[in-house]
């Protein structure tokens, strides 16, 4: 995989499918409580969320413990996130996964 490539696709296709799927639903980034991406790269969750104009603190982020641990990574991250209290029932959670063959998904989530 060339990481140029998935960084530029990551960061040019990604927010806007996040825009598309936040419009569907209609929600707006202000009542999204999490933003959860793939754990591929710092960089690209950052540019994400700085294109969605969602403040980092609000980004779930668990790549500096593990890694990239591939289709592992949201649910393992959202995994820690509920265990340590962060996410809280009601709350909004947009995920985003993208890589291989530089396809995405999108789901939102409102958990308990």
């Amino acid at each position: 995989m060339n990481g140029r490539k998935v960084y530029s696709f990551a960061t040019r296709e990604v927010p806007n499918v996040l825009g598309e799927a936040l419009d569907q639903a209609g929600i707006t980034v202000d009542q999204v409580d999490h933003l959860l991406l793939h754990q591929a790269n710092i960089r690209i969750m950052e540019v994400v969320a700085d294109r969605l104009g969602m403040p980092l603190e609000r980004v779930i982020n668990n790549l500096y413990k593990y890694g990239n641990t591939s289709a592992a990574s949201i649910p393992l991250a959202l995994n820690e996130a509920v265990r340590s209290g962060r996410v809280k029932k009601g709350g909004v959670i947009v995920c985003a996964g993208f890589g291989a063959g530089l396809s995405w998904g999108v789901a939102i989530l409102k958990w308990g």
